[in-house]
């Protein structure tokens, strides 16, 4: 995708620097982070990152002919050339989100953008309202954990939030392609990294907070954690907070924007007061009412008190954009996402879902969700990843051990290390239970068996693989789709 050339004055907006050499009318087509990207056409921006430094790597930039540069540190490279711009700044980061959205003509500006942060919660709400919106005939486009998808495109990304580069270039993407409105999730490192640093979102969703991403080269402390996730909300116009969570005064603390609750308190502008458990064969669900802002009933196709939290956030947004309330029902009725309490409808008997519940919290959510609907048994199906903390193993085989009534431990994406190695793992913390389990490797044959083994009523729930559509051993992703698999295995019983 090729931009037109652009004058450096008019795409250095948006943050302070010094102009230390050359001059701003120098014209570029490109933004770069990458030296190896870097040519005589574009910007090379030279980011400190936690493995490397741009810094160290302007020689090679320069012998490839580029002559324009953002830097933070004190170099000498340029002292024997006197064609170069050079712009120096405190922040590259904050310059680089800049200047990405100048080169791709500020393409957040012509968007509605809707933002959502929390620990969990993230992706399914952006999947809800994106659906909503569609249903309201609006073209949407989403950004995170899952990929970006652009109408029909589907394009592959490796962070929740991508580079404050890719942002840029995903939106004008998205208006080339017509659409009107980009659902995107924000999480804590990208605010932390500055990645949505200038984009001034429309509106902002608080899902919830508990611990997660602490540790090296992440968040020092939860501290750090909680005061990145409440940045989003000096950067957008209108903030949808779930007042139930206790991390909401947090949130709203030093926020700049307009706030709206939703929750079950009833202080709350959008509040629920009662919320029903549905289940149908092959499948559960929720209806629950809702009072302030709106007086309806709402039916969602997706099991749990969670699934409520994230049609109330999704149906707040909703109602601010104006969207009709007859779209919003229809959307919810039908709404799934791929890999969150997915259900895979193949008897009347019991019930198949698959989720991406791949540590404890998530899992222990998941169970006790799924417990409330009282199911004859509860089956987990589940594995760990490899070059992973092993505590992880531990957590999630106890918390299967005591919440699920039989558990099949099983492979995920072992990468480097030896299956059995990482069952036995988990085998520690399902032996402090007295749970019920079996080991199956192969984890086709581990679904095989629950679907073979089932009985009338159990619920079954594959975790841990979710949207993903590949199991990684060796450094290799090898094809493995869980709605393939159980298709194949149909076939073959």
């Amino acid at each position: 995708m090729s931009v037109d050339f652009k004058l450096v004055r008019d795409i250095a907006k948006g943050f302070d620097f010094d102009l230390l050499k050359g001059s701003l009318d120098v014209k570029v087509n490109d933004v770069v982070s990458d030296s190896r990207k870097a040519s005589k056409d574009n910007i090379f921006i030279c980011i400190v990152g936690a493995v490397s430094d741009g810094h160290k790597f302007i020689k090679s930039a320069l012998e490839a002919g580029c002559r324009a540069f953002v830097i933070q540190n004190d170099v000498k490279d340029f002292e024997d050339y006197d064609d170069v711009l050079v712009i120096k700044t405190e922040n590259t980061r904050k310059a680089l989100a800049c200047m990405s959205q100048g080169i791709f003509d500020f393409p957040a500006e012509k968007l509605t953008t809707i933002a959502i942060t929390g620990t969990k919660g993230k992706t399914t709400t952006s999947f809800i309202i994106r659906d909503i919106l569609r249903q309201h005939g609006r073209n949407v486009g989403i950004i995170g954990t899952t990929g970006v998808y652009i109408k029909d495109k589907y394009i592959e990304i490796h962070n929740t939030t991508p580079e404050s580069y890719d942002i840029h270039k995903f939106f004008h993407q998205m208006l080339e392609e017509g659409c009107d409105t980009c659902v995107m999730e924000v999480s804590s490192q990208a605010l932390k990294l500055d990645r949505t640093f200038g984009i001034e979102f429309d509106y902002a969703v608080f899902t919830n907070l508990a611990p997660d991403h602490i540790g090296e080269n992440e968040h020092k402390d939860y501290a750090e954690y909680r005061y990145c996730k409440s940045l989003l909300f000096k950067q957008c116009k209108h903030g949808i907070f779930n007042l139930d969570d206790k991390e909401t005064d947090a949130m709203t603390e030093h926020a700049t924007c307009d706030i709206h609750t939703y929750g079950f308190d009833k202080e709350a502008d959008l509040y629920i007061d009662h919320l029903e458990y549905i289940m149908k064969p092959g499948m559960i669900g929720i209806s629950f009412d809702t009072h302030g802002i709106l007086e309806h009933n709402f039916v969602v196709d997706t099991p749990g008190k969670f699934s409520a939290y994230n049609a109330m956030a999704a149906i707040m947004v909703s109602e601010l954009i104006g969207v009709d309330i007859d779209d919003i029902k229809e959307a919810l009725l039908h709404t799934f996402v791929k890999g969150r309490v997915e259900q895979i409808k193949i008897s009347d008997r019991f019930t198949l879902m698959i989720d991406y519940a791949h540590n404890a919290m998530s899992m222990e959510s998941l169970l006790t969700t799924i417990r409330e609907y009282n199911p004859k048994r509860i089956v987990s199906v589940f594995g760990c990843g490899g070059n992973r903390s092993k505590l992880r193993r531990y957590e999630m085989g106890e918390t299967s051990g005591k919440l699920a009534d039989f558990t099949i431990i099983t492979a995920d994406n072992s990468r480097f290390e030896d299956v059995n190695d990482i069952i036995d793992d988990i085998k520690i913390g399902m032996n402090k239970t007295t749970g019920n389990y079996i080991v199956i490797p192969d984890r086709k044959e581990a679904i095989r068996y629950s679907i073979e083994h089932a009985e009338d009523g159990d619920i079954i729930l594959l975790m841990g693989k979710g949207h993903e559509d590949y199991q990684e051993i060796n450094g290799v992703r090898h094809p493995f789709d869980e709605r393939v698999i159980i298709k194949e295995i149909l076939e073959e019983m």
